[in-house]
């Protein structure tokens, strides 16, 4: 009953949190602060669980330590990205779509949806800090942490690499496909999908932690089908001809050699 009680009160928490981002996004006229919210998300329920639950102290600080620098890290990121720019096209053709109903329908349909969705993911975070047995790190804590870290740099490389790509003039219309971009279109979601399967490897250490591969399973699913490689794919790069070149020799998601012709 605790844990429910506990998991509970982290979605409402949740909820607030990005309840009270969606009254930003009314005075700012721009959902799309829903985006840099969505790490530090991530960070909320992390510390919420980490001074609530009784679980081991050493396998709660090796959960909520990388899931601190991973969500801070994205929240930068993006709110860096998108800052001085106009709404993220898939907001803004909601927009347009609704009308003057968009107001309340961005309460549904972004802000509460990524709630939902980012309380889903954190269940491999919350319940690793919830159990107290065993009550000492094993070998699939160094495993996932290895995962997690493998996971978060190649994230941030990739990044790290676009930006720059894309700051250059030069590069103006160009595709990036250099660097971790060469093997994969998106690595940059791949690592992000490791740094989560890295996390549930450390919760395979606990009783019933296998239960909680949803976690990677949602976020590796929404990365691929919904938000992630399809979407950008099918909106931002359907009409361009080197991007379609690109497809055709380079891995969409797990990192691989370039196919030559």
């Amino acid at each position: 009953m605790e844990t429910i009680v506990l998991l509970a009160s982290n979605f409402a928490a949740v909820a607030a949190f990005m309840a009270a981002g969606w009254v930003i996004s009314l005075i700012r006229k721009n959902a799309a602060i829903a985006d840099s919210l969505w790490g530090l998300g991530f960070v909320l329920v992390a510390w919420l669980t980490f001074f609530q639950a009784d679980g081991f102290f050493w396998r709660k600080v090796i959960l909520v330590l990388p899931a601190s620098f991973w969500g801070i890290r994205l929240f930068f990121h993006i709110t860096i990205r998108n800052f001085g720019k106009g709404e993220d096209p898939r907001y803004a053709a909601w927009r347009k779509q609704y009308g003057e109903r968009f107001w309340l329908v961005s309460l549904y349909k972004v802000f509460l949806a990524q709630a939902l969705f980012l309380w889903v993911i954190a269940i491999g975070l919350q319940y690793g800090q919830i159990s107290e047995i065993p009550a000492y790190l094993t070998w699939l804590d160094a495993a996932g942490l290895l995962v997690w870290l493998t996971g978060f740099t190649m994230e941030t490389m990739a990044d790290y690499q676009l930006k720059a790509f894309l700051a250059d003039p030069a590069n103006k219309g160009r595709v990036m496909d250099r660097g971790l971009w060469r093997y994969s279109r998106h690595p940059n979601y791949f690592g992000e999908s490791l740094v989560w399967w890295g996390i549930f490897v450390i919760v395979l250490s606990t009783p019933l932690g296998f239960l909680t591969i949803v976690s990677p399973l949602v976020i590796t699913y929404t990365l691929l089908r919904l938000t992630g490689v399809t979407l950008m794919e099918q909106t931002e790069f359907s009409d361009h001809p080197e991007y379609q070149s690109y497809i055709r020799r380079t891995s969409a998601f797990v990192p691989w050699f370039p196919k030559t012709r």
